[in-house]
This record gives C-alpha cells, sequence and structure tokens, in this order.
C-alpha cells in the first residue's frame, strides 16, 4: 500500500470519477468541526456511501466485508472504547496475532489507524464497510455490552454477595419494564440472531453459568457466558413474549413469538426443557423477510433440477424428501410448493407445526393434544377435493397407508421421512408395513440430501488434493487438479465458511425398478439399477460440488458417509 501514502480520500474519489474537485474544496470548506470528509460528502449528497467503499476497494485494492455477517469476539471489544470507535467511524473485528482487523470506511485515515495502534500496540489492518454497516455493528455489539453492565456484569466478582446483588438490580428493573435490562438483553440476543443469520438459539444451563449458543450454517459456537442468577428471569421474559405459563418450570413447553427486528418479520419457535441444572431453553428463528427459495436455488445441478421438475409435475404419485433433521427437507418442498402454487389447482398441507405460511395454500397444523394426528388430517384433507397434499412427514404406517391410497386415487403426495438413503427409503416404507406393489405403484421418486458448509469467498484458497483425496475421487470416476481449502477471515469468524449448499441423491423409478420393487428385489439390487440408469450417490453429488470450489471434501465425507 505504499504507492498510495500520500493519497486522501478526496484524491480517490477524484480518482475514480465519483465526486469532482469542486465537490471537495466545497466540502472542505463548509464541514463541520471535527466531521471527516466522507461523512460530509454523504451529508451533502455528492456520493453515497457504498460509492465511497465501492471507489477504495478499486483504487486500493483492500478487501470489503459485510459486517452484517461478521461474528465479532467480546475479547476484540475490550481493546477500543465505544467513545472512541463511534467518533472514529470505525469498528474493531478481529485479532490474528499481533495484528487488529479494523472496519473503515476510509483506510487512508492514518492519524485514526494510528491512534488504534498507540491504544492496542498491534498493527492494525484495515478492512473496508459502509459507515451505516459501521454505524449498525458498534450500536449491535457494544449495545450489548452495555446492557451487560447495567445487570451489574462485569463486577460480579467484586460482590461478595453476588445472587442478592443480582436480585437487587433485576428488582429495580420491573419498576420500569421499557427499561429492564432483561429486556434488553432478549432483545440484543435475538438482533445478534438475525445479524449472523443463525438457524436457532441456545441457551444452555450449566451448575453456576449458563451459555448463550447460535447455529450459523449448521454448527453451534457460544457467544456469552453470564451468571445464572439472571437465567430465571431471562426464561421468564421470553416465556411471556411467546405466551406461556411462566409458573410452570417442571414440564417442557412450546410457544411462539411473531416479532419484528431491525425492520424484518421474524417468526420464532419456542422450546424450553426443565432439566437437573434449570430450563433450558431453545429459539428456532425464521427470517419471513427473506424471499421463498425457488427450485433454481436449492442447489441443484442443471440434470438434478430437470429430474426434480419432473417428479413435482406429475399428477399423482407419491414424491418423498429424506434425511436427518436440519438437512433442508422442509425448505425443498416449500420450493415444490412455490412451484406448484397456480389458481388452477387445490393445494392443502399438514405439518407440525406450519414453518412458513405460505399464500394462496391451505395449511394445517396437526395437534396430538385433540388426538388431530397426520393420519386424522389426511382423512379430512381427501374430502377437500385437494390436487396436492403435502404431509409434514411420514412417521408411522398408518400415515404411509393413507398416503400411499391418496396417489392411488389421483393425488399428488408431498413428504418426508428419515432415511440414510434413496434407496433405503423404498426399504423403510416395505419395513413399515407397506406391501411391496402399493409401494411399486404409488412411488414416483425420493430425493435424499444433505446440507454442506461452502467455503467463504474471501479467504478460500485453490491447492492440490493430497494422495487420499485424490484416491478418493478416483474411486468415484470424477477428474481434479484442484480443491478449495477452507482458511479463516473475519468475514466467517475464522470459520473458513459461509453460508450453506444442499447436496443431492435423487432416485426416479423406472418402469425397471417398479418392477424390481414389486418383486421384493434386494435393497443392493435396486442401488446397482438406479446408479446403471443414472443416479448419483449422495458422495458424489458432493464431490462435484468439491470439484466446482463451493465446498470441500472434509464436509461431504462428513454427511455423506454411513
Amino acid at each position: 500500500m505504499a504507492r498510495n501514502v500520500q493519497k486522501r480520500l478526496g484524491d480517490v474519489l477524484v480518482e475514480e470519477g465519483i465526486v469532482t474537485e469542486k465537490q471537495i474544496n466545497e466540502v472542505l470548506r463548509r464541514r463541520e468541526k471535527g466531521e471527516k470528509i466522507g461523512e460530509a460528502l454523504i451529508r451533502f449528497g455528492f456520493c453515497n456511501d457504498s460509492q465511497i467503499v465501492d471507489a477504495m476497494e478499486s483504487s486500493l485494492a483492500i478487501r470489503r466485508v459485510n459486517l452484517g455477517l461478521v461474528f465479532i469476539d467480546e475479547a476484540v471489544l475490550k481493546l477500543l472504547d465505544e467513545d472512541f470507535v463511534t467518533k472514529s467511524k470505525i469498528m474493531p473485528i478481529n485479532i490474528h496475532g499481533r495484528r487488529i482487523v479494523i472496519a473503515t470506511n476510509d483506510p487512508l485515515d492514518f492519524p485514526t489507524l494510528e491512534n488504534v495502534r498507540l491504544r492496542t500496540g498491534m498493527n492494525v489492518e484495515p478492512v473496508l464497510a459502509t459507515i451505516s454497516d459501521i454505524e449498525t455493528a458498534i450500536a449491535r455489539y457494544y449495545g450489548f455490552s452495555k446492557t451487560l453492565k447495567s445487570l451489574g456484569i462485569e463486577v460480579e466478582k467484586e460482590k461478595k454477595d453476588e445472587e442478592k446483588f443480582y436480585e437487587e438490580i433485576l428488582a429495580d428493573a420491573e419498576e420500569d419494564a421499557n427499561e429492564s435490562p432483561i429486556i434488553q438483553l432478549v432483545n440484543q440476543i435475538l438482533l445478534t440472531a438475525v445479524k449472523t443469520e443463525s438457524s436457532d438459539i441456545h441457551i444452555d444451563p450449566t451448575d453456576i453459568e449458563f451459555k448463550i449458543r447460535y447455529r450459523i450454517d449448521g454448527v453451534l459456537s457460544t457467544e456469552r457466558v453470564l451468571p445464572k442468577v439472571i437465567l430465571p428471569k431471562l426464561i421468564s421474559r421470553i416465556k411471556v413474549m411467546s405466551h406461556m405459563d411462566i409458573t410452570d418450570t417442571r414440564t417442557p413447553q412450546d410457544g411462539r413469538i411473531k416479532t419484528i427486528i431491525e425492520g424484518r418479520p421474524i417468526d420464532l419457535r419456542i422450546s424450553t426443557l426443565p432439566t437437573v441444572r434449570g430450563e433450558k431453553c431453545v429459539l428456532r428463528v425464521l427470517d419471513l423477510s427473506r424471499d421463498s427459495t425457488g427450485i433454481d436455488r436449492l442447489g441443484l445441478s442443471e440434470y438434478e433440477e430437470e429430474v426434480f421438475r419432473r417428479l413435482i409435475s406429475r399428477p399423482n404419485g407419491i414424491v418423498l424428501v429424506s434425511g436427518p433433521t436440519g438437512s433442508g427437507k422442509t425448505t425443498s418442498l416449500y420450493a415444490s410448493l412455490d412451484e406448484l402454487n397456480h389458481d388452477d389447482v387445490n393445494i392443502i398441507t399438514v405439518e407440525d407445526p406450519v414453518e412458513i405460511e405460505l399464500e394462496g395454500i391451505n395449511q394445517v397444523n396437526v395437534n396430538p393434544d385433540i388426538h388431530f394426528t397426520f393420519a386424522n388430517a389426511l382423512r379430512s384433507i381427501l374430502r377437500q377435493d385437494p390436487n396436492i397434499i403435502m404431509v409434514g412427514e411420514i412417521r408411522d404406517t398408518e400415515t404411509a397407508q393413507i398416503a400411499v391410497k391418496a396417489s392411488l386415487t389421483g393425488h399428488l403426495v408431498l413428504s418426508t421421512i428419515h432415511t440414510n438413503s434413496a434407496i433405503k427409503t423404498v426399504t423403510r416404507l416395505v419395513d413399515m408395513g407397506i406391501d411391496s406393489f402399493l409401494v411399486a405403484s404409488s412411488l414416483s421418486g425420493v430425493i435424499a440430501q444433505r446440507l454442506v458448509r461452502k467455503v467463504c469467498p474471501y479467504c478460500s484458497k485453490d491447492v492440490e488434493p493430497t494422495e487420499s483425496e485424490k484416491e478418493i475421487f478416483k474411486r468415484n470416476k470424477i477428474k481434479v487438479d484442484k480443491v478449495k481449502r477452507a482458511v479463516g477471515c473475519a468475514v466467517c469468524n475464522n470459520k473458513g465458511y459461509k453460508g450453506r449448499t444442499a447436496i443431492f441423491e435423487i432416485l426416479e423409478i423406472s418402469d425397471e425398478l417398479t418392477r424390481m420393487v414389486s418383486n421384493k428385489r434386494h435393497e443392493y439390487e435396486l442401488l446397482e439399477q438406479a446408479t446403471k440408469e443414472g443416479t448419483k450417490l449422495l458422495i458424489e453429488a458432493g464431490l462435484e460440488k468439491v470439484k466446482a470450489g463451493i465446498t470441500t471434501l472434509e464436509e461431504v465425507l462428513k454427511v455423506s458417509l454411513d
């Protein structure tokens, strides 16, 4: 970066054609005392936040980060105080050895970067972010710290009577519910989950503390460890929001919260569980502001997408999506419903519970407490003249039998089932007590799927595969010269991965497979015939994504080997 030392932000913006010299001079003459030139340019309307960062990225070749997707450890926050980062419009985001990574919209603001170096005693690596992202990150992370301070978290070790101390704080907080630190703490927990795109929040009690953990890209990580004395109040606040019984701490409860976080509609599914160390709480986070996933966004290859669409376009038959919990089965079903949802069809779903409400589709929740099960719901649905039925899960023989009957009487039935592979789904239905000839005549296809993490596009690097990796590719008849290796950076919180995609094993039941299933042929014979007809196994589909640089072999092997 030596060649740019004499440059200033204004110089770069003029060179990139974002603003003119005249505008720069006007801003320098009229800006407020202490106001940075970038802020003034935005305030005067000469350019916007994103244009500044784009220009700096193009001119200086400094990488840009999305702070909404960056997870920042509290140890980093302690190095710089809130007043300094707020005034300087910077955000500390990571530490690498003796180097601190700082997000800024002006990496040529050398006085500020030198100030950071003097305050931390570390070398400074600037990365680019918009001012609005920086201000949001400051509010999010330093706001969390403020909330903990209001609960006295920082001084807990100085108090002899710790429990009494916290009880006094919580009692005082209840005098004004809107100012309650517990309410603020819950809000901060939810805000962090939305910002990090977490799928679940876990509140786990231990002997003397409790952990707040987030599941990001399928992996749980601990963000906070807090004193256990505030746990009952925290759980009670969540129960109040989800209309649960706050007096009942000895039985499991389920609830639901619909709320708005930063202008985004969020649906939260709450589950509490009494344990020997206290109540554990899990919150499933559904961001309703995201566009519903279409089939073209599931991660299917061109051939897989063609088969997928062919299966769900049939007027009748059963299409099953298989895989373990958390493998994206429901997402695939909703993508199918979104594709099939037209005015000329009657679609009815029966779910436990309804995950996302879809316009134009009749969705039904099962309720075991009143004996309204999948099987009972299906019987009623068949009297509603449906064209397409979606069953949340085939769990038992009765549900399977009714689903088969529905498909044989002219309905398209979509559902999920817990099996390890597409072929095993066929034998699983027979094991459940469905006659093999009925399975053969009703089953159109099975989609087995798993989720794998995608390598971070900012830090992953191409390397030559090891000998053992080459052998795995060779066994599966795939030629590869380079593979991606996860590294780790500020954007992916040093994980090396960012986001997830699915790998698929799609089995379309051909006439020959129908005959073999009806004749009760062995599972390995069915597998042999399916592969002969072009079915790719999960391991093969995963290796294709490794070859394409989307994920790593480690991720594929974790989910594709039985």
